[in-house]
């Protein structure tokens, strides 16, 4: 299947799904794609400046795309959104890292957003991440290097969430850089634990969403149209799971995959947030974590083939990028339907969870004047 197809069916959404986002924070996603794209040739230096003068635009040897008219670029990074008061989620968050006491990425995004969060180390390692990180927020697991990558401790997470009496956890990687809204074809940073709690209030609407969370960042174009939340697909990185459902974690790849299946055979939705994003780094480039155990000696080849072991009905392995990937149908998962629990009655209109939209020197902005091409 092509990339675009794939793409397409991540953002694909039953009807009426604008009913169910009632009473979420306000979202307007347009297409702007490009109507037609061509590609021009140029025999010479001189024919470029010629051209690129007939057009008023600068078009250098090193320029590899262009808008005509020229464009007038979304820009992010002077814009965030804050609230006034503080807001945090109900459920609690845990996040498991090993050997990143230094980068410690998810905890710093989340001390930014003001968010309570558990870190989730092992024994050998308390007194680096204690350092750094203030003890009272620090789990130590009662076992380590157990070689089966984080699965023993996701499933010590899932137990203690349930001691604690909590009906939902909050599962994060260690690798996320940030959090972020999608509002208007930009992809702003967030300053505020909104996305937290609205993702939580949209799921306990309903009886049956075992698994929720996060969409990448990478993963939801600008330019492109889609859905605020996808349901029934897969959830990693940054899950919310309802301590009801009747799995644990399992093997040692895709393990976050795996439990989505799991879930979506047994009839439960998943839900997908595409309009709030997280900035997660690229498997394999940052030192710690399980990437030793789990990536060397055709790492990637074993992750495709257990999850095709395991779900030999709807996983493929396959090539994309140059290197052994899965490919999961999800088509069969359309069926599928959220059921809403009694008596709950689904808001009209919008809830922005008292986010404002600043620029960089927190001015506040207009928030209609900001969509740009």
């Amino acid at each position: 299947m092509a990339k675009a197809e794939e793409q397409q069916l991540l953002f694909e959404n039953p009807p009426g799904w604008t009913e169910h986002w009632g009473g979420m924070p306000e979202f307007n996603q347009k297409d702007l794609e490009p109507d037609k794209s061509i590609l021009v040739h140029f025999k010479n230096t001189e024919d470029r400046k010629l051209f690129s003068d007939l057009i008023g635009q600068k078009v250098t040897a090193e320029t590899r795309s262009i808008w005509y008219p020229k464009a007038e670029i979304g820009r992010m990074m002077n814009k965030r959104f804050l609230s006034k008061d503080s807001i945090v989620s109900r459920y609690p968050i845990f996040v498991i890292s090993k050997g990143r006491w230094e980068s410690r990425r998810t905890v710093k995004a989340l001390e930014k957003i003001g968010m309570p969060y558990h870190v989730v180390v092992e024994p050998q390692e308390y007194y680096e991440y204690a350092a750094v990180i203030d003890p009272a927020k620090i789990l130590t697991l009662p076992f380590s290097n157990l070689g089966q990558g984080s699965i023993p401790a996701r499933n010590w997470v899932w137990e203690f969430s349930k001691e604690c009496g909590a009906s939902r956890h909050w599962i994060l990687d260690d690798n996320i850089g940030g959090f972020y809204r999608v509002f208007n074809n930009i992809k702003t940073p967030e300053l505020t634990g909104a996305s937290f709690a609205a993702i939580e209030d949209f799921v306990d609407r309903y009886e049956n969403v075992g698994i929720s969370g996060m969409n990448y960042f990478m993963f939801a174009p600008r330019k492109s149209v889609f859905r605020p939340v996808t349901l029934n697909t897969r959830i990693y990185s940054c899950i919310l799971i309802d301590n009801e459902l009747p799995y644990r974690w399992r093997g040692r790849y895709n393990e976050d995959t795996d439990l989505s299946i799991r879930a979506l055979k047994d009839g439960w939705c998943t839900a997908l947030f595409n309009a709030f994003l997280i900035e997660k780094s690229t498997t394999m480039t940052m030192k710690g974590g399980n990437s030793d155990e789990l990536y060397k000696d055709d790492g990637r080849l074993k992750m495709a083939e257990s999850l095709r072991d395991q779900h030999p009905d709807i996983v493929k392995v396959t090539e994309k990028w140059g290197r052994p990937q899965h490919h999961v149908d999800y088509s069969g998962f359309k069926k599928n339907k959220l059921i809403l629990r009694p008596g709950v009655v689904i808001p009209e209109g919008s809830n922005d969870y008292g986010m404002e939209l600043f620029d960089d020197e927190l001015q506040l902005l207009d928030q209609e004047t900001v969509v740009k091409s």
